[in-house]
């Protein structure tokens, strides 16, 4: 039972840490779009179509699938996505 206990726990804490990144990878987006955007229009099209697709699947409460999508954002920004 108490492996039980401890695995439900750990798949919670998990699933908050990826929780956290989210607004975090948001935020490190809005900046660099805000500050130097991509003069590629394509790219930058991708990259804020992301950055909305990742916030769907936060609020969505898909925090390890936001997290995978703001990571691709941010690759294409030429930016280190957080590793899982």
């Amino acid at each position: 039972m108490s492996r039980l206990f401890l695995l439900f726990a750990a798949m919670v804490l998990s699933s908050a840490a990826f929780a956290m990144h989210c607004p975090q990878d948001m935020a490190r987006i809005d900046a660099i779009l805000e500050s130097n955007p991509p003069t590629d229009e394509a790219v930058l099209d991708r990259v804020v179509a992301l950055r909305a697709q990742g916030e769907e699947l936060h609020d969505a409460g898909q925090h390890e699938e936001s997290v995978t999508v703001l990571g691709e954002a941010l690759e294409l920004l030429g930016e280190e996505p957080h590793s899982h």
